[in-house]
């Protein structure tokens, strides 16, 4: 009974209660009788068979339809929306309980993240079922994040469901669209979210044609066609930060969206949007995790001669450690082909594997040992956009830095320091530039907007990379 009453999962079933009734009878005879067994009753069912007849099938386990339907909607509601409509096809009972909105309330807010809205469509009379079904579910492949191709500029789409048989499309990069007082008023209102001045402030010639061609190009996002789709960067849980987007000040361009992802001892800075310099979805910064910094103390550290002293050196360091790395697979690719690679192929293995671990425990000693505050000041002569930045950092690392000419011009990169100020904010100094980029977390919630795996993840940086290259 007890054995039969578990495999139920609820309560004892047909079969158990009539051989409960059996024991009843059975324990009104004699007190000598058999125990109450499984096996005991299948011998005296058998015993009680005729010659030539079979056995009585095995009682049937519970039902689904003998659950009480509060419980049929709790687990129905945790189903994939796609598996439901199967399930309606079951029977009517099912079809029936289907019908519930808590059900696909729930899949459309698990799923796709929508919930502020739906509340507004129940009252139009519009279901949460419908919504799904004929909303979210077809649509699907158009919401999440898309990168426009505005020339050198890009852009950063964010797609969303508003209500039934429309969606809209946010821009993420400006907040503002058509305005009553014209074109002007749309530039002053940019002008003062990208510089917080107005273009009679900017004395510089070149700098104001710079802005100037940013608002044409910029303003006619409207009218963009072609859109790539764009994921957001998968974390672990040893990530320095956790990765995504954040807004970087770049001089004369003004504001720029630059995407930080993790791959492994590097962090990669990929700009979302760009400038005729460097245009959206090229690398604009390569931080070494490897590869820490200890910062002189703050009077050392006004100086702009000692940092660079202090970078370069690290510079020279990464430069003889590529050296030697490629020596070395120079050098075995000619033993192996000498045939000698059974006696190269192990201590290769072992130095490799030597190499990789003293840079991992570098850098988490580095962590380790790095005080979790020190003060911060950028050196004398480095250009900021503004002196509103933090005056502490946790963690400096080695790094290094694109720049190029007009139109993507001569790409190179340069050397340059990474400052992790907290979990929301970081730096780049820019040594030949002599200039200092300030990244602050864009705090807003993406919804489908998750990577499906980190191969998708790969592809799709390349992917953005190579229209701009």
């Amino acid at each position: 009974m007890a054995v039969c009453a578990r495999l139920c999962g609820v309560g004892p079933a047909r079969g158990c209660r009539r051989r409960g009734a059996q024991r009843e009878q059975r324990r009104e005879g004699p007190a000598d009788s058999e125990p109450d067994t499984d096996a005991e009753e299948e011998r005296i069912e058998g015993a009680r068979l005729g010659p030539g007849e079979a056995p009585a099938p095995a009682p049937a386990p519970l039902s689904l339809l003998e659950l009480p339907p509060e419980l049929l909607v709790q687990i129905f509601g945790s189903l994939p929306g796609t598996d439901l409509p199967s399930l309606a096809r079951v029977c009517s009972t099912f079809r029936r309980i289907l019908r519930t909105d808590t059900i696909w309330r729930r899949r459309c807010r698990e799923e796709y993240g929508v919930c502020e809205n739906l509340r507004k469509l129940e009252i139009t009379g519009v279901s949460c079922r419908d919504v799904y079904a004929k909303l979210l579910h077809r649509y699907r492949h158009i919401l999440g994040l898309w990168q426009p191709d505005i020339g050198p500029y890009g852009g950063l789409l964010n797609v969303v469901i508003v209500k039934k048989d429309e969606f809209s499309t946010k821009c993420n990069q400006t907040d503002h669209h058509r305005m009553s007082g014209g074109r002007q008023e749309e530039f002053r209102t940019w002008l003062r979210e990208e510089w917080g001045r107005t273009l009679e402030d900017i004395f510089h010639e070149h700098m104001q044609e710079l802005i100037l061609m940013k608002f044409i190009y910029t303003s006619q996002y409207d009218n963009c066609l072609t859109y790539r789709r764009i994921y957001l960067p998968p974390s672990n849980a040893d990530d320095l930060l956790k990765p995504g987007l954040f807004k970087g000040t770049y001089g004369s361009h003004g504001l720029e969206i630059v995407m930080l992802s993790f791959h492994g001892k590097k962090a990669k800075g990929t700009k979302i949007t760009g400038d005729p310099n460097i245009p959206a979805g090229q690398q604009t910064v390569e931080i070494d995790l490897a590869h820490p910094i200890q910062l002189p103390d703050i009077e050392n550290l006004r100086n702009f001669n000692e940092l660079s002293r202090i970078v370069l050196e690290v510079q020279e360091q990464v430069r003889r450690e590529q050296q030697e790395e490629e020596e070395g697979q120079d050098e075995e690719e000619g033993r192996f082909r000498q045939g000698d690679s059974q006696q190269v192929e192990q201590p290769a293995q072992r130095d490799d594997a030597g190499a990789e671990g003293t840079e991992a425990a570098g850098a988490a000693a580095a962590q380790e040992s790095a005080p979790t505050s020190q003060p911060f000041v950028l050196p004398v002569g480095v250009i900021s956009r503004n002196e509103d930045y933090p005056r502490t950092c946790r963690m400096c690392f080695y790094g290094t830095g694109l720049i190029a000419g007009h139109g993507f011009t001569s790409p190179e990169r340069t050397p340059g320091i990474f400052i992790l100020f907290d979990d929301d904010r970081f730096g780049f100094i820019w040594l030949e530039l002599k200039s200092f980029s300030l990244y602050s977390r864009i705090k807003v919630s993406f919804q489908n907007a998750e990577a499906p795996s980190r191969e998708a993840f790969d592809e799709m940086l390349k992917n953005i990379q190579s229209m701009t290259t």
